[in-house]
């Protein structure tokens, strides 16, 4: 059966690209991205077949194992290269004095570097996690299942992608009509007109224009409700538990702590030395909460993390066989391995490839960051070691631990490369380039062993698949990079994001490397707090695991205090819909659900992501 096309291959980097850029606006807008394999394939799937349509069916449908093939090559493409990108650039553009934008070269050798090695470190980890253990892999096992069921049932098939196809055209429309009115002309005048001869199309960007309260008689920023409806997709996905924990903490924060901690800047506004707990932005015209509260949310995330990663000591110890060669007890060997040889990637392609991708990630260190070459070393050796335990965890549980992962190497560059030793600002810049390494490498080869064990279920050739997330890794590096630059020519651009995960990097880089004398009291309270809650959470879900079903997520408190009230809000609804949705007419929203969550975050981010580009775009070529 074919597998590895052209035209497989090029239908999945295109769509790569355009997710590539879709995530990249996600990670932005939310802190995270999303997995596009099972998006991919059905858009694949019904784009191909108006293919063939429109050529009066001369060209043949894409075979099962080439949907397969696109699909590895727009993940590779989509998640391999996008996921770390904004997260680590980000940070390094906020931390940097001058708020300079790393140069090109920099950004690109990166991304391609670090998503290659996850797709080289996959291989020998799908040996062990999918071949030998038969790990779950359940976004990968559900994949496998969307493909069979769109190749073997027409009717069903057409629904979903039916039900994917409309809410994508529902969430492009939804991004335009809440883009700025002055930020196109023609789009501008468009509104006007439809305004004035038909009816009212543009959505606010917000609602209500000053917020739902105001703290201390000023509007707070994030306040309020954020028509459009990508937010509502992805708490559809997220479920209630998360959601409604961040609603509540969210509420929390703007309603009870926010405007008490305001009252007391107020009453100390004159006292000498005293530092102000509640930001102002915008020169004073409005609060913004979050600056603050980011400091007990990352708290709360950064200790729930390595307190689950303490917790789950078995899953990383069982991670490490998977470094090693296979003893003759394997019930693979022999005539069985044999033959599976001639299918698996070769040892030979590995080294030939990791090594070139370890200079690369060498070189960038050395030269771009000024990292001592053994400290370099260390991050590479460290981050290979934790894709395997990222890739067990993904196949455990489908979670990817991403956080965690970038903290245990924060943690370690904070021991390594000291900020006595190196200075202040080098230290920190440091820290978040040994984060991104590992974040964006672990991330690759996690969400990559999920397309591997799609081929596996399928029986898809894994030497074909490996090369279309090779593939997929140039292809996304041709769209995230220029994109990067495109959405963020600036910090002013940047800044217009919440940047949640971000933020979480900047404020554990700075406290790692600079201390917490420069904060208020209350903030360092709030830490004290948020790391008890981290702790505690965790350890009750361990000991009493009745009890989990009624206690909130640990992360969605972590997330209420670092993303605006108006991200909870719509992910709350999200989630309640899906809810009452599979409470009244169950069967229907297994059908339809995750195709018409994916539709919605595609269509709106993918738009807003474009439209932010050539706004840009026009604004260097002196457009209007």
């Amino acid at each position: 059966m074919p597998q590895l096309t052209l035209r497989a291959v090029l239908v999945g980097g295109v769509l790569g690209m355009l997710l590539s850029i879709s995530n990249v606006y996600m990670v932005m807008k939310v802190g995270w991205s999303f997995g596009v394999a099972i998006t991919a394939c059905v858009l694949s799937f019904t784009g191909w077949g108006a293919v063939r349509v429109l050529s009066g069916g001369r060209i043949s449908q894409l075979s099962i194992l080439e949907n397969n093939c696109m699909q590895s090559t727009a993940s590779s493409a989509a998640f391999g290269t996008a996921s770390g990108l904004a997260v680590t650039f980000g940070a390094l553009l906020i931390l940097d004095p001058a708020h300079r934008h790393q140069p090109w070269w920099v950004v690109t050798m990166f991304t391609g570097a670090t998503g290659l090695m996850g797709v080289f470190l996959a291989v020998p980890a799908k040996r062990q996690l999918i071949n030998w253990e038969q790990l779950p892999f359940p976004s990968g096992t559900a994949t496998a299942a969307t493909l069979r069921s769109l190749y073997s049932n027409g009717l069903e098939a057409m629904r979903k992608a039916r039900a994917l196809v409309a809410a994508l055209f529902v969430g492009v429309l939804t991004g335009i009509s809440t883009t700025a009115e002055d930020q196109f002309a023609a789009l501008g005048r468009f509104f006007e007109w439809m305004r004035t001869r038909l009816f009212e199309v543009h959505l606010p960007d917000q609602w209500p224009a000053q917020g739902f309260a105001p703290i201390g008689g000023k509007p707070a920023i994030g306040l309020d409700f954020e028509p459009g409806v990508l937010m509502i997709g992805a708490g559809m996905l997220m479920g209630l538990r998360v959601t409604l924990s961040m609603l509540g903490a969210s509420l929390m924060l703007y309603f009870v702590v926010a405007p008490w901690l305001q009252g007391i800047d107020a009453q100390s506004a004159g006292v000498t030395g005293y530092v102000a707990s509640i930001p102002s932005a915008g020169a004073g015209k409005f609060y913004h909460p979050l600056r603050w509260a980011l400091w007990g949310g990352v708290s709360v995330l950064v200790f729930s993390s390595l307190t689950i990663l303490a917790l789950q000591w078995r899953t990383i110890a069982r991670a490490f066989p998977s470094l090693r060669r296979r003893s003759s007890g394997d019930p693979l060997a022999g005539d069985t391995e044999s033959a599976m040889a001639a299918l698996e990637v070769p040892r030979s392609w590995l080294t030939i490839g990791l090594v070139p991708i370890c200079i690369a990630m060498l070189f960038v260190q050395i030269v771009a960051f000024g990292v001592t070459w053994w400290v370099g070393v260390i991050a590479i050796a460290m981050s290979t070691v934790l894709v395997f335990v990222a890739a067990r965890s993904t196949g455990e549980s489908d979670i990817n631990p991403l956080g965690p992962m970038g903290k245990v190497m924060q943690l370690l560059f904070a021991v390594i490369a000291p900020a006595a030793t190196n200075g202040v600002q080098a230290s920190v810049t440091q820290n978040v380039m040994s984060a991104g390494i590992a974040a964006n490498t672990a991330s690759s080869g996690g969400e990559l062993l999920t397309d591997l064990k799609s081929g596996y279920l399928l029986g898809a050739n894994p030497r074909r698949q490996f090369l279309a997330q090779c593939a997929g890794v140039l292809f996304g590096c041709l769209a995230a990079v220029p994109g990067w630059y495109l959405m963020v020519p600036n910090i002013d651009a940047l800044e217009k994001y919440p940047l949640p995960a971000t933020q979480i990097w900047v404020a554990v880089a700075r406290a790692l490397t600079q201390g917490l004398s420069y904060l208020p009291m209350s903030a360092k309270l709030a830490i004290l707090v948020g790391a008890c809650v981290g702790v505690a959470l965790p350890l009750i879900e361990k000991l009493f695991p009745r009890a989990a079903g009624y206690l909130p997520s640990v992360t969605g408190l972590g997330l209420g205090w670092v993303v605006f009230f108006s991200n909870t809000l719509s992910m709350a609804i999200g989630a309640v819909i899906a809810a009452l949705w599979g409470r009244y007419w169950a069967k229907s929203r297994d059908t339809y659900c995750v195709p018409i969550a994916s539709g919605l975050i595609a269509g709106e981010s993918m738009v807003k992501a474009l439209l932010a580009m050539l706004a840009t775009a026009l604004g260097l070529a002196g457009g209007g």
